[in-house]
This record gives C-alpha cells, sequence and structure tokens, in this order.
C-alpha cells in the first residue's frame, strides 16, 4: 500500500493512539500524578494500622514541612546523620524513623541550647534538603503482631519457637549462653554485644526484650521461671544489669545479652519497610540501616 493510499493516512491516526495508550499504561503510577505529600502518606499509614490512632503520641512531625511533595522515603530505625546524608543522596526526602532524631524521647533535648553546635548542623542539613523526618514509634509498636517484634524474630529465625502464649517467649533447642550470644551477633550484624552470665550454663528457655523497656520489665522477664535468658537492647547498668549479675551470684539459672539499641530493632523497622510497600505505591520507598555506633578496640 503506497504511503499516499487514503487508507493508510486513516491508519496512521489510530496507530499513534494505540502507541500512546500502550505507553501510558507502562508507566509508574507515581509518574501519572503528582507526588503525594509527606501528610498524606502519613494519613494512608493512619488509615492501614489496624488499631486506634492516639492523640497522646510521640508518632509525630519532628522536623520539615508536612506538606512537602515526597520525591523517595528512607524508613530507618534512627534519623542519624548518615542516614541523612545517604537518604538526601538517594533523593528520599521523607524519613520515616523509629527513634528520635534530636536526642531525646519528645526530640528536645533538655538543658541544650539551639545554638548547639551539632543539634544546629543536624537542623541545617535537613533544611538544606527539603527533608521531612517523621517518628513511627508507639503505633508501630502497639499493632498486633508488635512490628518491631515481628522484623527481629523474622532475622533471627525464630518463627517456629515463639510462644503462642508468652510472643516474647521462646523455646530454643538447646545451647549454651555463649553460643546463643555469638549466634546473635552473626545474624544481627554486630558484635558488639556484653553479657552478664556463666557463658557454659545450658539454655533453651529465652525472653527478647528490643529496644529499651525499663527496669520494671526487663526485671519482671528476668524473674519468670520460664525464662533462662534475657535478650534487650539498652538498659542503666546500675539497674538490670547488677539486678542479673546479682542473681548469678546467688545461684539462679539466670544471663543477660546486651544487644545494643539500633541493632535491637533494627529489623523491625526493614519490616516496616515491607508492610509500607504494600499499600504505599506511588513512590519508591527505601530500608536505610542506621550504623552500630560502638566498635571494639582490636
Amino acid at each position: 500500500m503506497p504511503l499516499s493510499h487514503p487508507r493508510f493516512k486513516l491508519l496512521v491516526p489510530f496507530a499513534l493512539a494505540v502507541i500512546f495508550a500502550t505507553l501510558f499504561a507502562a508507566t509508574p503510577a507515581f509518574a501519572q500524578s503528582n507526588p503525594p505529600t509527606a501528610r498524606q502518606i502519613v494519613k494512608s499509614i493512619q488509615d492501614h494500622i489496624g488499631i486506634p490512632w492516639h492523640a497522646d503520641t510521640v508518632d509525630t512531625f519532628k522536623a520539615g514541612n508536612p506538606d512537602t511533595p515526597v520525591t523517595g522515603i528512607a524508613v530507618t530505625m534512627m534519623a542519624t546523620m548518615d542516614v541523612l546524608e545517604l537518604a538526601a543522596a538517594n533523593h528520599e526526602n521523607f524519613v520515616i524513623t523509629h527513634e528520635p532524631t534530636f536526642y531525646n524521647h519528645l526530640d528536645v533535648p533538655e538543658e541544650m541550647p539551639e545554638s548547639d553546635p551539632v543539634w544546629t548542623e543536624k537542623r541545617a542539613f535537613i533544611e538544606k534538603h527539603n527533608m521531612v523526618v517523621w517518628r513511627f514509634h508507639d503505633h508501630w509498636h502497639e499493632r498486633n503482631p508488635d512490628g518491631i517484634l515481628a522484623g527481629m524474630v523474622h532475622v533471627l529465625g525464630w518463627e517456629k519457637y515463639q510462644r503462642k502464649d508468652f510472643p516474647y517467649g521462646f523455646t530454643l533447642p538447646e545451647t549454651t549462653v555463649a553460643k546463643l550470644a555469638q549466634e546473635t551477633a552473626t545474624k544481627l550484624g554486630s558484635s558488639v554485644l556484653r553479657v552478664v552470665g556463666n557463658p557454659d550454663m545450658k539454655v533453651t528457655k529465652i525472653a527478647l526484650s528490643p529496644g529499651a523497656a525499663g527496669f520494671a520489665r526487663e526485671t519482671h522477664a528476668l524473674e519468670r521461671d520460664d525464662v533462662e535468658v534475657l535478650l534487650l537492647g539498652e538498659t542503666r547498668e546500675w539497674e538490670t544489669v547488677e539486678y542479673a549479675a546479682d542473681a548469678v551470684t546467688e545461684g539462679k539459672r539466670k544471663a543477660l545479652i546486651v544487644i545494643g539499641h539500633i541493632p535491637s530493632e533494627q529489623a523491625g523497622m526493614e519490616e516496616c519497610t515491607r508492610w509500607l510497600q504494600t499499600f504505599v505505591t506511588n513512590v519508591k520507598i527505601e530500608f536505610v540501616p542506621a550504623k552500630q555506633p560502638f566498635w571494639l578496640p582490636k
């Protein structure tokens, strides 16, 4: 059929329409519409969390303008400077963090002037890169199952050992305190663990307390007859650590493994990333791990 044929001229507009329709259908959703704002994404989280949203909560915006269009989401355990730098380099201007950004539970450091050089530089970096920081702590813990616990159980590979009557309790195959500590360090990618107790004691009854649950909850766990070893994130050394040390001296079958706060909850925010990706589909979401701040001298 020659190009000048009338039928060919009729086919050209139809063919172009088909091509454009195909290209449009193949375009990702986030490219077809305006990007969501940080506030809109938080509203979607509230709609999907499955529990009532509390007015009295630390799960609030900590920095930036909530109505900023989101170019990408960085989900992290803690919005440390290294995390913020990585997020900015990846064009992710909305940071969802589990723990505080500014050195205090309410993100207002006590007895620290706003002119403090470290705090000032961090705020300036967030502002320079048009970033928004929002904390996701209370409700991620309160959902069923606890999002942090679910992620930690997954990375430790303890799903089949988890107790139904006590979700923070596990009945493991017999091991020693030393082997349990080493395996935990390997699975969590952190060698900076500290242990109280007899390294050769054989154990099967374990409890896991991610983060910083506090003296009362930690000691109540150690008091239980069905807990021989408590693994926790961080605690005051003159409280739970001394309690565990005294229990060992008294001949009780108890041990304590202090993991460190970040590695004790990190996998829980990786779990959060996977969860967010099931319903926030119009913007890129990436898990950005926070660094273990401690190291061991050689």
